[in-house]
């Protein structure tokens, strides 16, 4: 396996895991994938990875900004998906662990996440990367015409912005 660099050449692979994320239910509250032109304009320019195997592209990785206020340029959304055949193989490990690497290399010092509760194993990866549960936003939006609950949770670099000023 390979983590490399997210191109717009392979936004369909991507797209497609992305959409099997969706199909779950668990994953986001996204009910349709945005078109590359969205996504792109949503998620920092770098920070975009993938994860390759023969070709293949078989997970993704990405943040985007929790707000446009300059304050925050250095808390971002994380976002990690793995496509559901290949669950359970170490890919969102291999993903986390390098998203982490460079979000550093690039003056990140929060990452936050949130999770839908029913979704373990990405609360399990969350918290095996040093992610703390903060809390849970209790009935922060529908899908489905349900209310859904989301685990909020948060990592902070111990490499960048320990700066005292």
């Amino acid at each position: 396996m390979k983590i490399q660099a997210m191109l717009p050449s392979v936004w369909e692979q991507v797209s497609n895991i992305y959409l099997e994320g969706i199909n779950t239910g668990n994953a986001t509250f996204q009910k349709e994938v945005p078109s590359w032109e969205d996504w792109d304009d949503a998620h920092l320019k770098d920070c975009r990875i993938v994860a390759v195997i023969d070709g293949q592209i078989v997970g993704w990785a990405a943040l985007s900004p929790i707000s446009r206020r300059c304050i925050y340029a250095g808390v971002t959304e994380v976002s990690v998906y793995v496509s559901m055949k290949y669950n359970r193989k170490g890919i969102g490990s291999a993903l986390m662990k390098s998203l982490i690497e460079q979000s550093e290399e690039h003056g990140i010092w929060t990452l936050q996440s949130g999770v839908f509760p029913e979704n373990l194993s990405s609360i399990h990866l969350h918290k095996k990367y040093g992610f703390r549960e903060v809390g849970i936003r209790e009935r922060i939006g529908r899908l489905d015409g349900i209310w859904r609950d989301v685990v909020l949770l948060e990592r902070r670099s111990d490499r960048v912005g320990n700066e005292d000023y």
